[in-house]
């Protein structure tokens, strides 16, 4: 008799013929979904589910449609390769029930190892939208759906990636998404504290135990207690204090400086470092059995540069924190967002939330442009901003000129006719010449025409409207 029945939902061929003859051998039944035929949930009483590669996200959506109802019972094995597939089960898209990540080339041990943890694992509970990191890239899909699948358990997490790519905000949302939610969620930036106040820093100190100690205090394992303990740069923790937390971290047990008195801790670990911590092991600046202790589940953030389809949500979430604070949120220009994706981002998404607050305060009611930006950031001019450039250049120039053509430069210059004259009709007649010129100078590009004349676009179409320049000029 069989173990139980997969669903295998794959589009390639040599990956569904290895999944099923894999699931086969392990002795459960397995059948290739057929993407011309409807599922049938009244006879289907599979509860397993193999998610691979479709067509596209459409496609995936439109399969799973039927399964999502009931997803609560699903165990899904999901192939991590595939962007658009962990979309589908990430947070927010409706899918409840448990899974766990799959990497080809299969391997026989994994994918046992897979299907005991679905089958023994506690119910997920789904994480909300906040608690999750921001972004709706295919790389940070796969972070959140990490970030989800983790969460439930007290495995210790080791989040690596460069400077400013969020790792603190990745261990909060493990702690958010976790049971331990309502405990405590304690950073320590083991790279900030000199390396012999490290240990009082982890662990407190008695009164007297050392010169400045004038009264107890308790370290950071205590006040995590329950809760999540964050050991942020632990690539620069000194050799010394790497052995003592590996003894606290195998036998969950530890005492304060200058105290006698062995205290437990119940606290979940999770660590964070730039660094590349196998090439410190092989320099002899980090312990490999520490390493092992620590990387569980190891979580790697990507650099900016490699979700940059994030930039907008990101923007719209820091101008949300900036409200918050009483500051204006920032608005750019397409020509200025096109700049900021042409950007490297050496300091990743830290670097951008800065950039968005400076913005914030020169700009407060203003939308910024590329040219507008600080010079790093603008990158090659833009079709706009270079018709922008030209355009202020045509003002410095053009304007006095007509200005003077006009009679309106001096008091000496404008002298009155003795017959008199229709003011109203002769500042039209110099309003349209200006408007004429502008017009000819952007090609017809209304927004640009109202920029070089000052004023809001709806006013220029509402003046074209006026002298009837609605058939030469009403350009986008």
């Amino acid at each position: 008799m069989h173990k139980g029945s997969f669903l295998v939902m794959e589009r390639d061929d040599a990956r569904a013929v290895s999944i099923v003859s894999a699931l086969q051998f392990l002795g459960y039944y397995a059948e290739r979904w057929d993407p011309a035929r409807e599922i049938d949930l009244a006879q289907d009483d599979r509860r397993f589910i193999y998610l691979g590669s479709f067509l596209d996200e459409e496609e995936g959506r439109h399969a799973l449609g039927e399964l999502r109802k009931r997803s609560d019972n699903l165990l899904a094995l999901v192939c991590a390769d595939v962007p658009h597939t962990i979309s589908l089960v990430a947070p927010g898209a409706g899918f409840t029930g448990r899974m766990e990540l799959l990497e080809f080339p299969l391997r026989y041990e994994r994918l046992s190892e897979a299907i005991r943890s679905l089958q023994t694992s506690q119910p997920l509970v789904p994480a909300p939208a906040s608690q999750l990191l921001v972004g709706g890239s295919a790389a940070m899909g796969r972070v959140n759906a990490l970030i989800r699948q983790v969460a439930p358990f007290d495995s210790n997490v080791l989040v690596l990636g460069e400077s400013g790519t969020g790792k603190e905000m990745a261990a909060r949302s493990v702690h958010d998404c976790s049971l331990r939610r309502d405990k405590p969620f304690i950073a320590v930036n083991c790279g900030a504290i000199p390396a012999e106040l490290l240990e009082s820093e982890l662990f407190g100190h008695e009164k007297g135990s050392f010169t400045g100690a004038i009264s107890a205090r308790k370290g950071r394992f205590e006040l995590a207690e329950g809760g999540t303990l964050f050991l942020d740069e632990i690539g620069d923790m000194s050799l010394p204090m790497q052995v003592k937390l590996l003894r606290v971290l195998q036998e969950r047990v530890y005492e304060r400086v200058g105290g006698t008195r062995t205290l437990r801790t119940n606290v979940r670990i999770i660590a964070a470092t730039h660094r590349n911590l196998e090439q410190a092991i092989v320099d002899g600046r980090f312990r490999e059995d520490l390493y092992y202790r620590l990387s569980v589940f190891p979580l790697e953030m990507p650099s900016l540069h490699q979700h940059l389809e994030d930039l907008p949500m990101l923007i719209a979430e820091f101008n949300q924190r900036l409200l918050r604070r009483g500051l204006v949120g920032v608005r750019f220009s397409s020509s200025a967002l096109q700049a900021l994706r042409q950007y490297r981002w050496p300091g990743n998404v830290r670097e951008l939330s800065n950039l968005v607050e400076r913005l914030a305060i020169l700009y407060p009611q203003s939308e910024v442009r590329a040219a507008d930006l600080p010079e790093k950031y603008r990158g090659a001019p833009s079709a706009e901003d270079a018709g922008g450039m030209a355009a202020t250049a045509w003002v410095d120039m053009v304007m006095p000129s007509a200005l003077a053509s006009s009679s309106m430069s001096s008091d000496t210059d404008m002298l009155l006719p003795e017959g008199g004259v229709d003011l109203k009709d002769h500042l039209a007649d110099i309003e349209v010449g200006l408007i004429r010129q502008a017009l000819d100078v952007t090609d017809g590009v209304v927004a640009r025409a109202a920029k070089l004349l000052r004023m809001q676009r709806t006013t220029l179409v509402e003046k074209l409207r006026k002298y009837g320049l609605q058939a030469n000029a009403l350009a986008p």
